[in-house]
């Protein structure tokens, strides 16, 4: 058995699940998901729990167990708690300001380059030099997240651009480090 895939799945207070077939609806305070998973696995609710069972040890049933309920879980946590991420922007004249529900962004280019917030995504500038993305919905989260970061990668040599909080940027050398 899959050691993650065997786990049942708690449904906190003021979240709704249904289970329609293999389609699962989760509705909670942050929003609503849906997906449809594959019709090899048996998805049911069992009181406040739910659970992903397969019905045999065949290959793909056993691929599809672990990540079918992984992702029904984070549909529950996401519905609940919501999901975040958080980048910062490094480099001198590099600031982030939000445009309505907007983010726009000077990077160093000739014009200001806006983000347009998709749907179930909000932006935050907590100072010009940090953007948190959040939402139910962890996979768009982490989406949107990375086509920010896509505007400007940090460099190696200055560690100028768009980082994820945390994240370590190798640095090299420059030409002056070459001595013969």
């Amino acid at each position: 058995m899959s050691r993650i895939g065997k786990q049942p799945i708690p449904v906190p207070a003021g979240v709704d699940v249904k289970i329609d077939g293999h389609t699962v609806t989760v509705k909670g305070p942050k929003g609503e998901l849906t997906r449809s998973f594959t019709d090899i696995l048996t998805i049911k609710q069992e009181g406040e729990e739910i659970v992903v069972e397969r019905p045999d040890d065949s290959r793909e049933a056993k691929s599809m167990h672990g990540l079918t309920r992984t992702l029904i879980s984070n549909m529950v946590v996401g519905v609940s708690e919501g999901f975040s991420k958080k980048l910062e922007l490094v480099g001198v004249g590099y600031r982030a300001q939000l445009k309505g529900k907007d983010l726009e962004m000077q990077l160093g280019y000739s014009h200001p380059v806006l983000v347009e917030a998709p749907e179930g995504i909000t932006f935050e500038c907590p100072s010009q030099n940090e953007i948190v993305v959040s939402g139910a919905s962890k996979e768009a989260v982490g989406q949107v997240a990375a086509n920010v970061r896509a505007w400007r990668k940090p460099e190696p040599y200055k560690g100028k651009g768009i980082r994820y909080e945390g994240e370590y940027v190798r640095r090299k050398l420059g030409k002056a480090a070459k001595s013969d």
